[in-house]
């Protein structure tokens, strides 16, 4: 299985990405936002909007600021400790779509406070949440899938990019439907 990305690899890709949209580094922004004057979070987003920084860019720069959340400096396995302690007959579940989702190309594994995130090279493809003490959700982005056993709306599992949801009680629920869903939805993003 691969090993999930660290905080601090997420925020060296986070640089890199904020290089390739301004063509500036991390240093010539942190100067910006102190010569700003902005003193709060809101301001901040939104004077990074009128610059046309948005997502992951400005959140770095809205943690450099003022100081990055606990969540993003845990470590993988402390935040799966905290998703999986009161569930545990779900973490082998978890385990088991980790192998497959890993086993897939260049797929990253992306730990954060209440779900796990398969990433393609491009994007986000699977999101795995424990969403209640038995039933653990694969939602997939998959553009224009049709809606029939075992794909179910995906309402209220990330956000609006994540289309369908399987629902999964127990390993042997990841079969080869799921294996084969996590391979088209990772065809999809790439």
């Amino acid at each position: 299985m691969a090993r999930p990305r660290t905080w601090q690899e997420m925020r060296d890709s986070t640089i890199d990405l904020l290089v390739r949209r301004t063509g500036e580094g991390l240093d010539v922004w942190n100067r910006r936002v102190r010569d700003s004057g902005v003193r709060d979070e809101a301001a901040l987003r939104a004077w990074l909007d009128e610059r046309d920084l948005g997502g992951y860019p400005q959140s770095l720069l809205v943690w450099e600021r003022f100081g990055y959340p606990e969540f993003l400096t845990a470590s993988a396995d402390n935040l799966l400790a905290g998703q999986y302690d009161d569930r545990p007959a779900l973490r082998p579940v978890l385990d088991a779509l980790l192998v497959v989702g890993t086993s897939i190309a260049d797929t990253a594994v992306q730990v954060r406070k209440t779900y796990v995130t398969l990433v393609s090279p491009k994007r986000q493809y699977a999101l795995i949440r424990a969403t209640t003490r038995d039933r653990l959700d694969l939602g997939l982005r998959l553009p224009g899938a049709a809606l029939r056993k075992p794909l179910l709306p995906a309402r209220g599992l990330g956000n609006d990019t994540i289309n369908v949801r399987v629902p999964l009680h127990a390993v042997e629920d990841v079969d080869q439907d799921v294996e084969e869903l996590l391979e088209r939805a990772y065809q999809a993003n790439v």
